[in-house]
């Protein structure tokens, strides 16, 4: 409080504050705008960091420039904008980058599956194949005047009678001459010896008809070959007959005689305890050795021909059966421990009575799925049930999904794939218009309207062993004679 006396004193007032400076033209405004496009490009190309611009406004005066330096800059820019377009076209294909590494380390030694080529021994099938065997050699007679014996029938009546005691017989069949070709044909056609006249093949295919379940819907399946038509028909009718020994037990080593002669690893004598067996259609006994029921596998340490697989096999030359196969010898694949042996698509033949050495190489594939390609893992996402039990292959899948097909079309399976539980073997006996549906199937499947192929995605993973014959050397005769006249040699 203030006491008596003391003085009040006023504060005195402070200066004022100061006002704003008043704006000046120096500074420009955060936001312009402008009358024209013209004063736009002009203020654009005067403020602008790009190279060039400001010449396009400074060198108005004179066309000549101004043209120069605009048509130099839709260039450069046509040019950074092409450039960005390879920039996001590279990217969004999403290329990948293939490192190859070559290694010569220690590996397990793939599988290898050899076959005997022989089904079964001749005189084993012979009743079976009495029949069919007198109706080939009667029908090679009759095209081409082959006699492979001498119990043909003679008489036409007779050959008649002998054809229609099998279903889908053999039949010629004339093909129509297209239109001025006839006689051009029959011209060239005289002027050259033939050694068979009735075999002309510009005139007629040879075949046998198949036919669907009531016979309403009918085909010809044709060869313009005699010869590729009889091992076909003869083939079809085999496969008949295999499904009906299915019941029936399977020959046994002994019985046709010891296949394996003699066989080593890495200079150690093997034994029965290192391959296992199985029985193919069309190949007879096949022996897989490493595979993956085998308690230790082999691994490979070193190359060269004294090392690896080394095997002795006796071939039985004289029980073919003669016209099934028009080779002898053995059937050899390699694969991996946990993949079926598919004979037929990477299988290759050995010559009897010579010795052949294979060279090997292993392959690891690892692709990039997603948006990089197209593969799976495990096969999991794949619309194809995976019938052999073993690990995902492209091949599995394919020969799966055709089995698949072939059991819901035709009402039976293939032979020479895997045998669902309660489905049977075709069979024309118990199921007639199977061979229709087959070929109708197989054509289907060969040009992918089943979509197989589509279905059937590659493995992400993938290792695969790369192998081929690169020498045979055929023995003396002094070394002949140590050895069975039907022995082949083979290593690996």
């Amino acid at each position: 409080g203030l006491m008596k006396g003391d003085k009040h004193e006023e504060p005195e007032p402070g200066p004022e504050p100061a006002a704003p400076p008043p704006s000046t033209d120096e500074e420009e405004p955060l936001l312009e705008f402008h009358h024209s496009y013209r004063e736009l490009f002009q203020f654009f190309c005067n403020n602008t960091t790009i190279h060039g611009a400001i010449r396009l406004v400074c060198s108005q005066h004179n066309r000549m420039k101004t043209a120069f330096w605009a048509v130099l800059w839709l260039c450069t820019f046509g040019m950074m904008y092409w450039q960005f377009g390879l920039l996001f076209g590279d990217y969004f294909s999403y290329p990948v980058s293939l490192n190859i590494n070559l290694n010569s380390e220690k590996l397990v030694f793939p599988a290898v599956t050899v076959c005997t080529l022989n089904p079964y021994r001749y005189t084993e099938m012979k009743k079976d194949l009495e029949e069919l065997d007198r109706i080939t050699e009667q029908t090679l007679f009759d095209l081409y005047k082959y006699n492979s014996s001498n119990t043909l029938v003679a008489h036409a009546r007779g050959r008649r009678d002998l054809r229609e005691s099998l279903p889908h017989p053999l039949q010629r069949l004339q093909v129509p001459a297209p239109p001025h070709a006839s006689s051009r044909v029959r011209r060239s056609n005289s002027s050259l010896s033939d050694n068979n006249p009735q075999v002309n093949r510009k005139d007629w295919k040879i075949g046998f008809q198949l036919c669907n379940q009531n016979n309403s819907d009918c085909f010809y399946r044709t060869y313009s070959s005699g010869v590729d038509a009889v091992r076909e028909w003869y083939r079809f009718h085999y496969i008949n007959i295999l499904s009906r020994r299915q019941d029936t037990p399977l020959l046994e080593e002994e019985a046709l005689g010891k296949f394996i002669f003699a066989c080593r690893f890495n200079q150690v004598s093997c034994n029965e305890a290192n391959y296992s067996h199985f029985h193919h259609p069309m190949y007879g006994n096949c022996y897989t050795f490493n595979d993956k029921n085998t308690s230790n596998l082999w691994m490979s340490f070193m190359p060269g021909v004294n090392n690896g697989l080394s095997l002795t096999l006796r071939t039985e030359q004289n029980d073919f059966i003669p016209l099934l196969s028009t080779v002898t010898g053995a059937r050899v694949m390699v694969h991996g421990q946990d993949e079926p042996a598919f004979m037929d698509d990477g299988g290759f033949n050995l010559r009897p009575g010579v010795e052949t050495s294979i060279s090997m190489s292993k392959e690891a594939v690892d692709r990039l799925g997603g948006d990089y390609g197209d593969c799976t893992k495990n096969g999991s996402d794949v619309p194809v049930e995976n019938l052999y039990g073993t690990k995902y292959t492209q091949q599995v899948c394919i020969h799966s999904c055709f089995q698949v097909n072939m059991i819901r079309e035709c009402g039976c399976a293939y032979i020479f794939y895997p045998q669902p539980r309660g489905v049977e073997f075709c069979d024309y006996r118990k199921h007639n218009s199977w061979g229709y549906c087959y070929y109708k199937l197989q054509d289907a499947f060969s040009s992918d309207r089943l979509g197989c192929f589509t279905k059937c995605r590659k493995p992400c993973k993938t290792g695969s062993s790369r192998c081929c014959p690169y020498r045979t050397i055929t023995p003396s005769r002094t070394r002949e004679m140590g050895l069975p006249n039907s022995t082949s040699s083979s290593r690996s």
